[in-house]
């Protein structure tokens, strides 16, 4: 059982450790069927913190010397499993970003130009949102707790500010230009997931840093 638990997980580019897995089994009614168990660890690993719950690899996670400036370019193959912790729309002036913050807090969002709202409870958190704006600036972390920015150079699916802050992506092949992450098609992909604590928090100290940015302006 745990054994086919793993073996679903690693397929997904998340592999946890021992201790967790173990934790997470022993959790587990016996007679609980596998497809449920492997879909139960897989919600699990997408709302917990990967610097707690996941291997560390020398391949899937950011060489120590990631953010050297000097390095003009290289590509790392990966893959390496990482969760947004920020994220900002640098196509969007900010202002528009508060009232994108707000919608979000009052359970609205957009499907085109049609508001739709949200009921608690309804998101998907394995399928990411589909609407888009950017280009986007995230900031992502892997399982050792490096952090570094990701400047989204063609449109990745997914992508969008109204992710939730713990959302779970790989990346593949992706180049590095002075320690910035280039995202594009084909080197990262969305696993969807959320972190409770710090999704509420970032969006709390996003919104009062774009107001202030505004009245800086507006001064």
């Amino acid at each position: 059982m745990s054994s086919q638990v793993s073996a679903h997980l690693v397929g997904k580019h998340l592999t946890p450790t021992t201790t967790w897995l173990a934790e997470f089994i022993s959790s587990q009614r016996p007679t609980t069927p596998v497809p449920a168990l492997k879909q139960t660890a897989l919600f699990r690993l997408l709302t917990s913190d990967i610097t707690k719950t996941l291997n560390k690899s020398r391949e899937s996670v950011f060489p120590a010397d990631i953010l050297n400036g000097e390095l003009k370019e290289r590509r790392l193959a990966g893959p390496i499993p990482v969760q947004m912790i920020g994220i900002e729309d640098v196509g969007q002036s900010k202002w528009n970003q508060i009232e994108a913050i707000e919608a979000a807090e009052r359970g609205e969002t957009t499907k085109g130009r049609e508001i739709v709202r949200v009921v608690p409870g309804d998101e998907d958190l394995s399928n990411p949102t589909t609407s888009k704006g950017g280009p986007h600036k995230l900031l992502v972390q892997d399982a050792c707790g490096a952090r570094v920015y990701a400047f989204e150079v063609a449109d990745v699916e997914g992508i969008s500010t109204s992710m939730s802050i713990g959302v779970k992506m790989v990346l593949t092949d992706i180049l590095v230009a002075r320690g910035v992450l280039l995202l594009k098609p084909g080197s990262a992909s969305l696993l969807g997931g959320k972190i409770e604590s710090l999704d509420k928090a970032w969006k709390e100290s996003q919104k009062a840093e774009l107001k202030s940015a505004v009245e800086t302006v507006q001064t």
